[in-house]
């Protein structure tokens, strides 16, 4: 995966056009989209992959699936987001191919160093700051996300709660970028996505690999 992305969109919580909030994301500087649903088909899910994927190959960004290895593989997407309960990297890359992105959820160095092992291409830590779109999200110290990043050698994105207001409290832990979904997604006209994007992509510059 392209290692100078530093700001990962997640969607979520959009009450606008899927596909046209994704493109303004992107028009705002988001250089990797994870299309995270619950409570869909596989079907239903692969329908969306595809419809997105129209959308993040004409800016030659990666569209990654959340949870679902069936779904990246039918759909065609670049790869694949595993929380500690939705399976291995090591089956993912079987199924997926040596050439797919696979992520990794680690909330402790332990659960990151064996993430790497396993051939993952890079890990989501968080939630840093709480969660607005994850009820039971544990807050992630600032000392452990240091720890984390300093373990392993793949990039860290930090996820939970990252907005604009406390984004730049994240310089100096050494994390490659940030994840955000709400600050980017959750806004209500397209205009107002791709400028929390830009603001965004902006402090993911000057916090990144610090």
């Amino acid at each position: 995966m392209n290692e100078n992305i530093t700001l990962y969109g997640i969607t979520g919580n959009c009450s606008l056009s899927l596909e046209a909030a994704v493109e303004a994301a992107l028009q705002g500087g988001v250089g990797m989209v994870q299309l995270r649903e619950k409570n869909i088909s596989d079907e239903e899910y692969v329908r969306k992959a595809k419809l997105l994927l129209g959308v993040t190959e004409q800016y030659n960004v990666p569209l990654i699936i959340n949870d679902n290895v069936d779904v990246a593989l039918k759909s065609g997407a670049q790869g694949v987001h595993l929380g500690q309960t939705d399976g291995s990297p090591l089956e993912a890359r079987k199924i997926l191919g040596e050439n797919a992105i696979i992520g990794v959820t680690a909330k402790t160095v332990e659960m990151a160093v064996k993430a790497e092992r396993d051939g993952a291409d890079y890990l989501g830590c968080g939630a840093v700051f709480g969660s607005v779109t994850k009820e039971n999200a544990v807050p992630m110290k600032m000392e452990t996300l240091r720890d984390i990043c300093a373990a392993v050698s793949i990039p860290v994105y930090a996820i939970g709660g990252i907005d604009p207001s406390n984004a730049g409290l994240l310089k100096g832990t050494g994390i490659q970028g940030i994840a955000v979904v709400s600050a980017i997604f959750g806004k209500r006209s397209f205009e107002d996505i791709n400028a929390a994007a830009r603001l965004l992509k902006k402090i993911s510059l000057e916090i990144s690999g610090d």
